[in-house]
């Protein structure tokens, strides 16, 4: 029986980890990390700590869901217990990747900014219509709840880091994620990645391909975050015993 962490246990994903792992035959929570009181009942064989040391030490993997910040905090700690993680959390620093990055030189780590089968297979469609339909201009609209702190979300700038790609562009350097004023035509590299907040949205991304006489959109719609939490728990029993490395979710998915 897989044991799992579950960091950032307080979020809108955590309770989902949790309750989605209950009865399941391959793997538990084991221990539970939290910074205030759970306003929910877990099962009392769970251990609950604010002490990282102590999370890393009581489970085989984890899964975290919280703040950059948080992220930053588990990294350096791992860095003295390595421990394969699944990281699920958006607007990392460049920093933060480095330290990413470096620290997966010594446990196995999955990060993925959307942990949903159907987003893997949003950024393979945008890579190959970016690349095919290379004379199209692309904007790309994401969606998401009120309490939404990082804009553009982290799948919004994965899915445009697909589509520069595809075109062999330097994402920092054609994309744009506003616009007002008198500021000239749009010119022929740039990607807009546009974010709308508002009510309870779970997720909705859309990549659009646009030319004269004709476009493509193609959407993705999350609609519980309960996706999100299925696809880390795939992703935690996935990567235990994988050698140090980064991965993605599509090393995940075989896709």
């Amino acid at each position: 029986m897989i044991q799992i962490g579950i960091y950032g246990a307080t979020g809108r994903v955590g309770k989902l980890l949790i309750e989605n792992l209950q009865g399941d035959p391959e793997a538990k929570v084991s221990v539970i990390h939290a910074h205030k009181a759970l306003d929910f009942p877990v099962d009392s064989s769970i251990l609950i700590t604010n002490d990282i040391d102590t999370m890393l030490e009581n489970c085989d993997v984890v899964i975290d869901f919280t703040l950059p910040d948080g992220t930053e905090a588990l990294l350096e700690k791992a860095l003295e217990h390595p421990k394969p993680l699944v990281i699920g959390t958006t607007g990392l620093s460049k920093h933060q990747l480095n330290l990413l990055t470096e620290t997966s030189k010594k446990m196995p780590i999955l990060y993925a900014t959307n942990m949903s089968l159907g987003v893997a297979i949003l950024n393979r469609l945008a890579s190959l219509a970016s690349k095919a339909l290379r004379d199209f201009d692309i904007e790309i609209v994401e969606q998401h709840h009120r309490h939404k702190k990082d804009a553009p979300s982290g799948t919004a700038l994965t899915l445009a880091e697909h589509a520069a790609q595809a075109r062999d562009l330097d994402l920092d350097s054609v994309r744009v994620s506003g616009r007002d004023g008198n500021i000239g035509a749009r010119t022929k590299d740039e990607i807009a990645v546009m974010a709308l907040r508002g009510g309870d949205i779970v997720g909705r991304h859309t990549i659009g391909f646009y030319n004269d006489g004709e476009f493509v959109e193609i959407n993705h719609t999350a609609t519980s975050r309960s996706t999100f939490a299925k696809g880390a728990i795939r992703a935690a029993k996935w990567i235990v015993n994988k050698e140090p490395k980064l991965y993605n979710i599509t090393d995940c998915l075989g896709i």
